[in-house]
């Protein structure tokens, strides 16, 4: 009888373990297993959209899985911030994060989120801006522009993506360092400002320099500076804003990133595949071709990286006014 029971007790245990293998198992099921979204908030073939689909691309391969962008290019990207939130945690809804998160969070007393919502993955990209000017203006060096501004107080026109948006504070805060006032124009996206300034319909704008480096190669506009510490590669005869006496350094950068609460293991494995890809000697020269500059980061240096724009730009927004209901 005693070793029935025995027997009885080692099957029973034998048992047990199987189910708790079983268990285990199930909730350690290999990621991914189906198609996952890269949620983009801004238009096709711009600045951010190009490395997202390089990205998605890429790692699509890495992961055996297809993963698929979707542009939802309204609200400065807040569409598709919200898209992502709104999204079980489980690493099958990924965002093209941007500056903009910490830039609308200050901006918008409605924004719908939390930084801290976010879970950083990497960054990916770091870019500089250019001040692109229209053929139609009279003038071919920041000096020239100054001038022909000051001769013409807000008759020039500048082009905004949002009251609140990077743009919007850089024009503003160039008006400020260089004493020109000029007329805001506002537009739903990059593309539209670019097909518009080509158009000879507004003048003056502060862009990403991926977005016009086309246009200026082709001599539909022209860009009188950039933001960057020192030169671009790809834009060596075009001064800095530092050259030219005006101390102001800025960039914007992009990143991936995933909703707080995505198991630790999705974003281990995210995290090793992105760095890897933006490594590569394609997506570099992909990527600096426009000025922009290939840049990965573990997931700290990114949630350091969202919280330092955030204190940079709230002084800003608040003392031009630009924050929105």
């Amino acid at each position: 009888m005693t070793g029935t029971m025995s027997q009885m007790k080692t099957r029973i245990g034998c048992i047990v373990a199987l189910l708790a293998f079983a268990v285990t198992a199930d909730a350690q099921e290999p990621y991914p297993t189906r198609p996952i979204r890269l949620v983009v908030g801004f238009g096709a073939g711009g600045p951010t959209d190009i490395p997202a689909r390089f990205i998605a691309d890429k790692l699509g391969d890495a992961l055996g899985q297809r993963v698929i962008v979707e542009n939802k290019p309204a609200a400065s990207g807040m569409v598709a911030t919200r898209d992502m939130l709104s999204q079980p945690r489980d690493g099958y809804t990924l965002l093209l994060c941007t500056h903009f998160e910490s830039i609308n969070t200050a901006a918008y007393k409605n924004v719908q989120f939390k930084l801290s919502e976010l879970a950083p993955i990497s960054l990916i990209a770091k870019y500089y801006y250019g001040v692109a000017l229209a053929n139609a203006i009279p003038a071919d060096t920041l000096e020239a522009f100054v001038q022909y501004a000051k001769a013409h107080r807000g008759e020039v026109t500048y082009a905004t993506i949002g009251a609140g948006s990077a743009q919007e504070i850089l024009a503003r805060q160039l008006e400020k360092l260089t004493g020109i006032i000029m007329n805001r124009i506002p537009f739903r996206g990059g593309p539209q400002v670019v097909q518009e300034m080509v158009a000879g319909r507004v003048d003056f704008y502060v862009s990403p320099t991926l977005a016009i480096v086309p246009q200026y190669e082709a001599k539909q506009l022209k860009i009188l500076a950039v933001s960057a510490p020192q030169r671009l590669k790809n834009l060596s005869d075009i001064p800095t804003l530092t050259e030219k006496g005006i101390d102001f350094v800025r960039f914007g950068w992009l990143g991936i990133c995933a909703g707080a609460g995505t198991p630790q293991p999705i974003i281990d494995r995210l995290h090793r595949d992105i760095v890897t890809i933006v490594g590569t000697p394609e997506y570099r020269a992909m990527i600096e071709k426009a000025g922009s500059f290939a840049v990965s980061s573990t997931p700290g240096e990114l949630d350091k990286l969202i919280t330092q724009t955030l204190d940079e730009v709230a002084s800003s927004i608040r003392e031009f006014g630009l924050q929105q209901d």
